[in-house]
């Protein structure tokens, strides 16, 4: 697990790490023209704006180019089911998620890394050739979990025609998975929060029968709740619906 998350972690890093090292290879001038090619390249300074800014695009392409969203999402949903406001934290769920991101992504990482990271790190191949290569891990991982509905739709905002999915530029792919994943995860929430209403509606019924109005039905629910979660093994079960839920790349 360890290795996986220092993986993930390179790879998020990995056009930071390109520019930064780019950028102490070259000169101090502001913008200097190449004479055999007649490009331009960036000075130092304007590098390093440029990397500062790449890194400010890691936490979105965590949340959507990543199972990160839906596991999140539903994580929040269930400890508002409980009747949990703040327990566990949010840092404690943002961690769970990220933990299972990386256990549900795994095959994904280890792609990436044999693909693109290795071979760009021990100097086989360029950042360009890097970035090509460790495109379609991700998108066929983003594919396998894309609605059809969703993904037509963007094809069909965008104006674009395709004769493949694999056609589809991440452009277009990226909402639709994002739109996808929240719509798993909404019907994954409102299926574990069915049990917990129904504590809540029989505790309700119960303290209204007896004439118990001014008891909080909130009081006497929510340890009913937390016994039967723990009795049934209630985290092992959600973390592997969860997991379970995300389809094996080309299914």
């Amino acid at each position: 697990m360890n290795r996986a998350v220092s993986v993930l972690a390179a790879v998020f890093c990995l056009v930071g790490c390109v520019a930064a090292h780019a950028a102490t290879s070259r000169g101090l001038t502001l913008l200097e023209q190449v004479n055999n090619g007649g490009g331009s390249r960036y000075s130092l300074d304007v590098q390093t704006l440029l990397t500062i800014t790449a890194f400010a695009f890691l936490p979105g392409i965590l949340l959507l180019m990543t199972a990160f969203t839906r596991i999140i999402i539903v994580l929040s949903v269930l400890r508002q089911a409980l009747g949990l406001q703040t327990t566990p934290p949010n840092m404690i769920l943002a961690a769970l998620a990220l933990a299972l991101t990386v256990f549900v992504m795994r095959g994904v990482i280890q792609q990436e890394q044999t693909v693109a990271l290795g071979p760009y790190l021990s100097g086989q191949i360029g950042f360009s050739d890097a970035l090509t290569a460790g495109t379609p891990p991700i998108q066929n991982f983003m594919l396998s979990q894309t609605r059809k509905p969703a993904l037509h739709l963007f094809v069909d905002l965008s104006g674009g025609h395709y004769n493949t999915p694999h056609d589809v530029p991440l452009t277009v792919l990226v909402p639709a998975f994002a739109t996808s994943e929240l719509e798993t995860a909404f019907q994954i929430s409102f299926l574990i929060y069915i049990p917990f209403v129904l504590i809540d509606l029989a505790v309700a019924s119960i303290l209204m029968s007896l004439g118990m109005i001014m008891v909080s039905p909130t009081l006497i629910s929510l340890p009913l709740k937390l016994l039967m979660f723990v009795s049934i093994h209630g985290w092992v079960l959600v973390l592997g619906t969860l997991a379970n839920s995300f389809l094996p790349i080309g299914g």
